[in-house]
């Protein structure tokens, strides 16, 4: 009976493990669909002036062949960010190449997991499409990797090798970040004491000389929708909850196989 009571007690336990893990393997949003009406419909010229995009809204912008448009979004620990872009093309027009560059909070160029990050469309072709998938974000790396890390991330869009006569013709464009949520996978120990986004090291330096200079930092307004650095809870405690539970089967089942049936009877001794 105890030994049953046991086995009961410990499937219990992970019953109750493996009821988060279900709840939670649907995924999450990153972006709502309703807040493409407030998308921006210009884009900036440098990093300074990037134009600020949540994730999972779509940006337009116009402009000219030869012009370098610039966006930013934010980007948080465990996310795997998506760039894409859509440049629809002037009816006449000469073979052009586009390029999407992606560059973190320190502007360090990222280089793409995969995608089409550069693409030449025909003479005769209306648009071109561009895509870049990044690496996963990680919450701290060493000073000398070129991991991406939480905070702004820029894109940079423009027409490389262009010829004299393609030279400012009108382009409109369309840009759209997006993130996949890798979980727990991608945890590691440490983490930043802030975001890469423009300013903090102002407001960081102000709130530290208790000045009242802060509120003229000129910080990044836009952040992941529940906060930085937000996503504690990842799929790593449900495997840990998951592995103490059967851990525990295994200890009662090793019990069980090797405490025999009891004390040993006592053998009378010989006469």
């Amino acid at each position: 009976m105890r030994i049953t009571r046991a086995f009961s007690a410990s499937l219990l336990m992970l019953g109750l493990a493996v009821a988060p893990a279900a709840a939670d393997s649907s995924p999450t949003p990153t972006g709502s669909a309703s807040a493409d009406g407030d998308a921006p419909t210009q884009a900036g010229t440098s990093f300074r002036t990037a134009t600020e995009v949540e994730q999972g809204q779509t940006a337009t912008a116009s402009g000219s062949t030869g012009d370098y448009l610039y966006w930013s979004f934010p980007a948080d620990s465990g996310q795997r960010p998506t760039v894409k872009a859509t440049v629809k093309l002037p009816e006449t027009h000469a073979a052009q190449t586009w390029q999407i560059d992606v560059y973190d909070g320190l502007r360090r160029r990222q280089s793409c997991q995969y995608g089409a990050q550069t693409r030449t469309a025909a003479a005769d072709s209306s648009s071109v499409e561009l895509a870049c998938t990044l690496r996963t974000v990680r919450a701290w790396s060493e000073t000398w990797a070129n991991d991406p890390l939480p905070g702004t991330y820029y894109v940079r869009l423009t027409a490389v090798g262009l010829t004299t006569a393609d030279l400012g013709l009108p382009v409109s464009t369309e840009v759209r970040a997006d993130s996949k949520d890798i979980g727990g996978s991608a945890a590691v120990d440490g983490s930043l004491a802030e975001p890469l986004v423009p300013g903090v090291a102002v407001k960081s330096q102000a709130e530290d000389d208790g000045s009242e200079k802060s509120s003229s930092a000129v910080l990044s307004a836009i952040e992941p929708e529940d906060g930085w650095s937000s996503g504690w809870w990842s799929d790593r405690w449900v495997w840990t909850a998951i592995g103490g539970a059967l851990a525990a089967l295994a200890g009662v089942g090793g019990y069980a196989l090797t405490r025999g049936s009891g004390r040993p009877h006592r053998v009378p001794p010989s006469a």
